[in-house]
């Protein structure tokens, strides 16, 4: 069943980004085309998602459906401000802090592995605050410098620039680095 979901997730959504917080903006995805596609078009698809990056959930109601949606376009708005070098709105702020500290997820090791432990009263409040706690770390945190928008054509990914020279401009080399040199190719 677990291989089963990790096929399924692979081939709805990108899963590549090595920041969980980014990963889950890049549920919607084309942000900067003019037909950008959401990827969490309703409970299901987030359940699949939360399943395929370790939060696993019985179940998603429409209303947690909608904070997670109200989460995600804080944290992208929070990085994009970061990634531009100026500072995150307070009410996304707010959203991120508010959802971070409402959560109740325990990390612990079993078999060797990290995994998160969510509730069985607020599974879904557990793991969005997980996501914003991950968000919160990386856009207040020592390597906000790092952060950065996508380069590749209606893109706009957000993306850690671990790069020794801090000169990465794509969000992954596999897709939107790949599309730009397959392009330059292409116009030779």
């Amino acid at each position: 069943m677990r291989q089963e979901v990790t096929v399924e997730a692979r081939r709805r959504f990108r899963l590549d980004n090595e920041v969980l917080a980014f990963r889950f903006t890049a549920t919607m995805s084309d942000r900067a085309s003019a037909a950008p596609r959401e990827r969490l078009s309703g409970h299901d698809r987030l359940k699949l998602w939360l399943q395929a990056v370790g939060l696993g959930v019985p179940d998603v109601s429409p209303a947690e459906l909608q904070d997670a949606l109200s989460l995600r376009e804080a944290i992208y708005r929070a990085g994009l401000a970061v990634a531009t070098t100026r500072r995150p709105a307070p009410e996304d702020a707010t959203i991120l802090n508010r959802a971070a500290t409402a959560g109740r997820a325990r990390p612990a090791l079993e078999n060797g592995l990290a995994v998160w432990r969510l509730s069985t009263e607020a599974p879904v409040a557990d793991a969005l605050g997980v996501l914003a706690a991950d968000a919160v770390h990386v856009l207040g945190g020592p390597d906000r410098d790092r952060i950065k928008a996508c380069e590749g054509p209606g893109c706009a990914g957000l993306f850690l620039d671990t790069s020794r020279g801090a000169n990465r401009r794509w969000c992954s080399m596999n897709t939107c680095g790949n599309r730009v040199k397959k392009a330059r190719l292409a116009h030779k």
